[in-house]
């Protein structure tokens, strides 16, 4: 899940803090949380924002897609490592993520 930090990093005027603790990777955009990467327990696990029908689809086909942990079930999702989760869908669910925030955000405060 490292690709996970990688991509949230890149983005546009993200912002990466630790205010849970040196376990969590918190990525920001705009003061807006966007994902989560924990990484305490042994088992790395991303935490991102989801659009509730597709988090419901998701969370149906990939067995290692589960309702946000620790967050609303219905507009967050949390990825375990597993064999139905390839680089291509990390990549695009972390970009989902932040577009979503991003598209919530007053135009005035929305990165370039």
């Amino acid at each position: 899940m490292a690709l996970a930090l990688r991509v949230a990093n890149a983005l546009p005027a993200a912002a990466q803090s630790q205010p849970f603790g040196e376990d969590v990777e918190v990525f920001k955009v705009v003061g807006k949380v966007f994902a989560l990467v924990d990484t305490g327990e042994g088992e790395v696990v991303v935490t991102l924002k989801c659009a509730p029908p597709h988090a419901s689809s998701l969370v149906e086909t990939h067995a290692s897609i589960t309702p946000g942990y620790h967050m609303n079930k219905q507009h967050w999702i949390s990825l375990g490592a597993g064999d139905d989760i390839d680089p291509v869908l990390v990549e695009d669910l972390v970009g989902n993520s932040y577009d979503i925030v991003v598209s919530l955000l007053p135009r005035d405060r929305r990165p370039l």
